[in-house]
């Protein structure tokens, strides 16, 4: 794929990808909200819960399906009005879903955000490929990706807080305080990134090829695996290690941070070497599910154990992208929107596994369930680093430099 390198001195390129991270902990934030004031909303709309949890699952439809979409009819704008509209379009829903007391209208609305949220995403990282030089590219990447990592780990639990105090309106209005200072950011710092490639029809080609394809099976598979443990971790936390109250909340928050520090150090990884980082962080989390499913009594060691899940599981969430970006070549703008969407489809596939686990058996059979899943995931990270990308003679300005693979 090749990028329209953007001129920037290391400050100014620092400051910019400061704003995609901060743009990807709100909007990340945004999405998780609803998990922890699920109760408010249900009570405030006159609606059950399992029906309020229907707002999380039409999110993330959104993100999986409208996210590609959106980002396949704005492939030709000029990218920083792609990520301007989409915060403020972000903006504009959030406030209309604060307002509202329809049902019906909220969970379109977050159908919608869900789908603007996945622009977002696909902007920010051509952003960010733009205005670092190619040899840097998988840590950008990476800083991207920690956003997200800091919205489970700090913006879930500050919300929710929030929430508690001030009514779940209040925490939507404190997530749209955070995409307003996004959006004067974006504006502010982040440079004009021209689109670079052919439509979405000539890129569909590409991005759908079957190698891309057997990288974003990958990506479906090593979420399904940690996502039927993780779903259940509460009722594993306080059934086999005799974990309860704020307690709970440290464990949790262990993880987070080691998702943080995984995503950061998982970049630099990822331009050393992409393939290989798959296959030993896919070893790391099946290692970690192991030990966990064998000393999930031990609490201590559950705690070095959830830590060492995070680092192994977002250590390679760049090289992912990296990996689609790369596979597809001239379709790589297109197809860098479709490595999150295999992820929601992956979480949600993996939730319902760890679903039927738990309902049959325990909550350790979740843990087990995941570390079979993972052990797939290591043979397909395996098989993934013989592919190549594809080779294709594109013309392009000199200003445009290739992701290297």
């Amino acid at each position: 794929m090749s990028i329209r390198q953007t001129a920037l001195s290391p400050g100014r390129a620092n400051l910019a990808l400061a704003t995609l991270f901060l743009g990807m902990f709100v909007l990340g934030s945004g999405e998780l909200l609803v998990v922890g004031v699920l109760d408010r909303i249900a009570a405030d709309l006159h609606v059950t819960i399992p029906s309020a949890g229907h707002l999380v699952t039409v999110y993330a439809l959104g993100l999986a399906i409208g996210g590609p979409i959106l980002t396949a009819l704005t492939i030709k704008l000029e990218k920083k009005i792609v990520l301007i509209g989409a915060v403020a379009l972000f903006i504009a829903c959030n406030l209309v879903a604060v307002l509202t007391h329809v049902y019906g209208l909220f969970l379109v609305l977050r159908f919608l955000i869900g789908a603007l949220q996945g622009l977002f995403i696909a902007g920010a990282f051509i952003a960010a490929m733009s205005i670092v030089p190619p040899e840097r590219i998988g840590k950008a990447i990476g800083i991207v990706v920690s956003g997200v990592a800091m919205s489970g780990a700090l913006g879930l639990p500050l919300g929710t807080l929030v929430g508690q105090t001030l009514g779940w309106r209040g925490s939507f209005m404190a997530i749209v305080a955070g995409a307003v200072v996004t959006l004067i950011g974006t504006v502010a710092l982040i440079p004009s990134v021209p689109p670079a490639g052919a439509g979405a029809g000539h890129q569909a080609k590409y991005a759908f090829a079957p190698r891309v394809l057997a990288v974003l099976f990958l990506n479906f598979i090593v979420f399904s695996a940690v996502f039927a443990a993780l779903t259940y971790l509460v009722p594993f936390l306080q059934e086999v290690t005799g974990i309860s109250g704020a307690m709970l909340s440290v464990f949790l928050l262990a993880y987070g941070a080691a998702t943080a520090v995984g995503s950061f150090g998982g970049g630099r990884f990822a331009d050393r070497n992409a393939g290989r980082t798959l296959i030993i962080g896919s070893v790391g989390i099946a290692v970690s599910l192991l030990a966990l499913y064998l000393v999930g009594s031990i609490a201590w060691l559950v705690a070095l154990v959830l830590l060492a899940l995070g680092l192994s599981f977002y250590s390679i969430v760049p090289s992912l992208q990296v990996r689609v970006i790369v596979l597809a070549g001239p379709g790589g703008q297109l197809a860098q929107s479709l490595p999150v969407s295999a992820a929601n489809v992956g979480i949600a596939f993996g939730a319902f596994a760890g679903g039927i686990a738990i309902n049959n058996y325990s909550a350790s059979a979740t843990v087990i369930t995941g570390l079979v899943f993972s052990v797939v995931t290591i043979a397909v990270a395996w098989g993934t680093g013989f592919l190549k990308p594809p080779r294709v003679e594109e013309s392009s300005p000199a200003t445009a430099r290739s992701v290297p693979a």
